[in-house]
């Protein structure tokens, strides 16, 4: 990690194994579940949960097993109940397709109104899941294309050039790492201090490696990667993913 980037992320490593960054000054912990976490404003973040995914793909006849929405629900709600945040920002594709909401079990559809009870909760459009989200549905909370918390500006599709303080998803960032001849693919974050990619958060998400072109042109300087692991984020210097 060079010198200029160390300076203004400064990562810590918390107790609980997140990593504490400052993104355009603004104080995040980039959690081992994939979620971002902003202790000052108490405003809990996660990116791209695609729930209903596995039963999308049986409809189409591909067999997956049906407990993604299930397991990415579980994860979600142990975040809540640990930090109990003031607001849950989820930062679009929270659905796989437009009829996924309907697809639902009943008992996790209800767990969203549980979890959602006593704080904000706000669903930011993507591109998988706008038509769902905007259509009449009894989901708790409110839909939002973009949302500004402090110096931060929440949304789904990062833009490409400077964008000091943007918060998004969708590109589902992984990183690889060699170690002694054996290679590890992680999701992770990416930031360079002034702008930050989220990792999938759903059970059933793949990755998009940080090395492909859609990375290019996000990042004024190199970034750092900060790789999920069981029990802790590993900040990764740019020169050592692939």
């Amino acid at each position: 990690m060079n010198a200029a980037l160390r300076e203004r992320l400064v990562p810590r490593m918390a107790a609980c194994g997140s990593l504490t960054v400052r993104i355009e000054g603004e104080s995040a912990r980039l959690r081992c579940s994939g979620a971002m976490w902003l202790p000052e404003h108490g405003v809990l973040i996660a990116a791209d949960l695609h729930l209903e995914k596995g039963s999308a793909f049986a409809a189409r006849g591909q067999m997956l097993p049906p407990y993604d929405s299930r397991a990415t629900l579980d994860r979600l709600e142990a975040e809540i109940a640990l930090l109990d945040p003031r607001a849950v920002v989820l930062l679009g594709d929270s659905f796989h397709d437009a009829r996924s909401i309907a697809r639902m079990a009943a008992e996790d559809r209800a767990r969203l109104d549980v979890m959602a009870v006593g704080r904000d909760w706000i669903w930011v459009e993507g591109n998988h899941d706008r038509e769902a989200l905007l259509a009449p549905s009894p989901l708790p909370g409110v839909v939002v294309e973009t949302l500004t918390v402090g110096a931060l500006t929440l949304t789904h599709e990062p833009l490409p050039g400077p964008r000091p303080g943007e918060v998004a998803g969708h590109l589902h960032p992984c990183a690889r790492v060699v170690r002694h001849g054996r290679g590890v693919r992680r999701a992770c974050f990416v930031t360079d201090g002034r702008r930050i990619i989220l990792p999938a958060f759903g059970a059933f998400t793949g990755g998009l490696s940080v090395r492909d072109a859609a990375f290019d042109r996000m990042f004024e300087h190199p970034p750092m990667a900060a790789a999920l692991g069981r029990d802790r984020v590993h900040a990764l210097a740019w020169s050592a993913v692939g």
